[in-house]
């Protein structure tokens, strides 16, 4: 009996076309659009996270939302009938990404509040995407290329510019709060370049994991230390706790995952300066904040940057 051809065999011999390299497009859009989701969700939360630290502090309410983002997954895990089983050579890579990608940038982020301003905050939690650039050439061997270059400038100008009204003088007493906020950003961007590679888990378990390791240590520490009055809890806190939980705190590290594991890092951490532009935007709808010439003037130079390093070469 003669065995039939392989379609490559019979594309040799001539009697059909060679099969087509596989489109790597619909990746591309769909780890944009996880991009996207993240930017916009974590922009609201800045909003949110406003109404939150009027009644509740910053390390129990962000650890608080975490607990729960992460119950909340696990259960979604179980119902879709996956694996929250961890493999033991995975657990070192766990531990590292949920203190990177959750405990230092949600916890660090939040309690530099308590010594800088928001603006001035913000300034030195989105230089990630400088620090991301830098570790991935080292670390994967990604040299940056003139446009990446190019991109992460002008998303760098716009931010600078969004928050140029801002006095920032680091003085002595500020020095705290200079410090987590460098370390939230250094150290998230550090995990942003490690983390391209998933973990051998099913996405929302490993999600699942990174939250809860990540922000069970914070709501312990705010427990321990920062007093928090729980019948403190306005209604617009507890809206604001609910979107944290299940928005920023659980589909937003969903889709930044997502989007990690289909863009670059430097593309996906410029996209990340979409954040404060956003969250400027939402205040000055929500809460009435300014927006002016120089608002406007960022808004452009920081879409003009994460649209040049979003681009297909």
């Amino acid at each position: 009996m003669t065995r039939s051809l392989t379609q490559v065999e019979e594309a040799e011999l001539g009697s059909l076309p060679a099969p087509l390299p596989t489109d790597p497009r619909p990746e591309r859009m769909v780890g944009i659009a996880c991009l996207l989701a993240t930017a916009c969700g974590w922009a609201l939360n800045w909003v949110a996270l406003k109404f939150l630290l009027q009644v509740w502090p910053p390390l129990f309410a962000r650890g608080l939302a975490g607990v729960v983002a992460a119950v909340g997954l696990a259960l979604v895990t179980v119902l879709m009938k996956q694996s929250l089983r961890v493999p033991r050579e995975a657990v070192p890579r766990l531990l590292g990404a949920a203190f990177t990608n959750v405990f230092a940038w949600m916890g660090f982020s939040s309690l530099c509040m308590k010594w800088v301003s928001v603006g001035e905050g913000a300034l030195l939690v989105y230089t990630m995407p400088i620090w991301a650039t830098i570790f991935a050439w080292p670390v994967l061997g990604t040299r940056p290329t003139g446009r990446g270059v190019v991109a992460l400038l002008l998303g760098v100008a716009g931010i600078s510019v969004l928050l140029g009204g801002q006095s920032f003088a680091a003085g002595s007493g500020q020095l705290p709060g200079v410090s987590f906020a460098l370390a939230a950003a250094v150290l998230f961007a550090l995990g942003t370049v490690l983390n391209g590679a998933p973990l051998p888990l099913a996405p929302i378990a490993s999600t699942a994991w990174q939250v809860g390791l990540g922000c069970l240590p914070m709501f312990l520490l705010g427990l321990a230390f920062e007093n928090p009055q729980l019948n403190a809890l306005t209604p617009a806190g507890l809206g604001a706790m609910v979107y944290m939980t299940i928005f920023p705190m659980g589909v937003c590290y969903l889709t930044w995952f997502g989007a990690l594991r289909r863009l670059p890092p430097s593309a996906a951490s410029t996209g990340m300066l979409l954040v404060p532009l956003l969250g400027t935007l939402t205040a000055a709808a929500v809460l009435g904040e300014p927006f002016g010439p120089r608002q406007m003037i960022a808004m452009v130079l920081t879409l003009s940057g994460v649209t040049l390093a979003l681009r297909r070469s």
